[in-house]
């Protein structure tokens, strides 16, 4: 039985005396050396014992051997498990490159600013870094090998990731506060094997209260600054608006960086974003960083929210008795006051369109006619407009002009929603928070739970949502701290409301998923569009597109 065993063996086996007579040898010895007498010596070419003999290298017709020596208890057999040498070389260099890559992660992994927590799928601890010292004040080998459940009766972690990792399969996001008493952002990723199960769970620990304190820093030198400037401008005779721009995230800050480098030139600036994004706070930003702040000013008008009959004398302005009602004195229109400044044109996609005809006149002559009048008028002005629709789609369907849009659409600098830049709600929830005591003379503050409920809510409403949500919270709570029981019931409602995971899919996919959910919830609840965009905290238009775009109906 034995012997049958031996000889299924995948490598060359045998066994010699103490003499070096071959006394056995198995199916794989016989095919890949031909035997032939019965010493060791007789078989092989050259036969050299290594590292005092545990190893023999040897040769037969060029190839070379390697051999590893195993002595059998209570007898002087020997046994010899052979390899090419070629292959062992190759196995010894992968092992190095192994270790190496190794040695490299860890390296990574030790020298990170952020706290690392790897645990196996049973909650216990594998590994840790250097960082978790700091965050903690407790050494990152006494982690190694406990549990999390362990670590939570000891008071070291207050909430599990780990354990919403493993039962939500998919990343998790918690804000809490750690054993010091420091403000951290956990977030848990799950790590999966071959066949998509958890087979541990990689959490990255971030100091927010390092962060929050840079972020005030930050924020008092901007509001120095600020004031200089308030002050020169004064003094200059001129008046000076703050806009309060929270950048945190890549996303904002290369768009930021765009509105910098062409704040100088003229051409049409198109803003694309959704309802509540800060489309304005951005044309306000253009303006303010170029050259025609200092000569002119910056002129916003509301497309959609003047009724079609008076945007036009709005836009461009009247002569003396040029219809019934109009003043005496006649009115200069938007584009005249706008004159050496800039002109905004909010919600552009609602202009109509016999009026989108004379919008391409002035962008292409330069010049604009009043009503009633005969003279046209040099006019300069920079344009830029923002819309939260689909221009594309509207020229498609004909109800936008296709020259128009290309007019505009020069520089266009699309805002994507705060639900795609997480990273920018936290610092943005810390600003409201700042401008709300301020303004209403409070100490409100916010709890880690709540700040939590904040970074993973969908903001459909965008940061105007966040604005008026702190701004409610702040006004009708008597509590100093602000938590999540303070939030309004809609809210309440939807902190328990899950939308369902089954497969890995995109960011934008999971976002709509949640779109379509809260548009059925409100529909179930409201009868008219205009109901659903002031429950939503958006506009009509937008409602009416989401509808269109996932086949809802009342």
């Amino acid at each position: 039985m034995e012997a049958v065993i031996i000889d299924q063996l995948p490598f060359p086996f045998f066994i010699t005396a103490s003499d070096n007579r071959i006394l056995y040898r198995n199916e794989i010895f016989k095919k890949h050396i031909p035997f032939s007498g019965k010493c060791i010596q007789e078989v092989f070419d050259t036969w050299v014992e290594l590292r005092g003999g545990q190893l023999v290298h040897a040769s037969l017709e060029g190839k070379d051997w390697i051999f590893i020596k195993s002595l059998f208890p209570d007898s002087e057999n020997i046994g010899y498990i052979g390899t090419f040498s070629t292959e062992l070389t190759s196995l010894i260099k992968e092992l190095k490159e192994a270790n190496k890559v190794n040695r490299e992660l860890n390296a990574v992994i030790e020298n990170m600013y952020d706290g690392i927590y790897i645990t196996n799928k049973e909650g216990i601890t594998v590994k840790t870094n250097s960082a978790i010292e700091r965050l903690t004040g407790i050494p990152k080998e006494y982690y190694i090998g406990k549990k999390v459940d362990d670590l939570i009766k000891r008071g070291i972690l207050k909430n599990s990731v780990t354990h919403q990792v493993l039962e939500k399969k998919r990343s998790v996001s918690l804000v809490q506060q750690n054993f010091k008493g420091r403000e951290v952002l956990l977030t848990g990723s799950p790590v999966l094997d071959e066949n998509g199960e958890i087979e541990s769970i990689v959490t990255n620990i971030r100091d927010l209260s390092e962060l929050n304190d840079l972020q005030a820093a930050l924020t008092k030198a901007n509001q120095l600054n600020n004031s200089y400037k308030e002050e020169i401008e004064r003094l200059k005779g001129k008046s000076f608006t703050k806009s309060g721009v929270v950048i945190r995230s890549e996303q904002l800050q290369k768009i930021y960086e765009t509105a910098e480098r062409i704040a100088n030139v003229d051409a049409t600036v198109l803003i694309l974003g959704e309802t509540g994004t800060g489309k304005d706070v951005l044309a306000r930003y253009i303006f303010d960083n170029s050259e025609r702040s200092r000569r002119g000013q910056m002129i916003k008008i509301n497309c959609g929210a003047i009724p079609p009959d008076l945007l036009e004398s709005e836009l461009f302005g009247y002569e003396a008795g040029a219809f019934t009602g109009a003043s005496g004195k006649g009115k200069a229109g938007m584009f005249e006051l706008a004159n050496d400044g800039v002109l905004f044109l909010d919600e552009v996609g609602e202009l109509p369109l016999h009026l989108q005809v004379k919008l391409l006149r002035v962008i292409q002559e330069r010049e604009v006619q009043r009503i009633g009048g005969t003279v046209p008028k040099k006019v300069d002005v920079r344009i830029i407009a923002a819309t939260n629709r689909n221009l594309k789609e509207m020229v498609a369907d004909g109800k936008f002009r296709e020259d128009l849009f290309y007019r505009l659409n020069v520089i266009p600098i699309s805002i994507p929603p705060l639900s795609d830049r997480k990273a920018d709600i936290l610092p943005l929830v810390d600003y409201f928070l700042e401008v709300m005591n301020s303004k209403y003379s409070l100490k409100k503050q916010l709890s880690s739970g709540l700040k939590e409920f904040f970074y993973n809510y969908g903001w459909p409403g965008n940061v105007r949502e966040l604005s008026n949500l702190i701004e409610r919270m702040c006004l009708v709570t008597e509590e100093s701290i602000l938590t999540v029981d303070h939030l309004p019931v809609d809210y309440r409602k939807t902190e328990m409301q899950a939308i369902p995971i089954n497969e890995l899919m995109t960011l934008k996919q999971a976002a709509e998923m949640a779109e379509e959910q809260l548009l059925k919830l409100a529909l179930k609840k409201y009868r008219t569009t205009y109901e659903l965009a002031e429950a939503l905290d958006s506009s009509q238009p937008t409602i009416v597109r989401k509808l269109k775009k996932y086949n809802l109906n009342f």
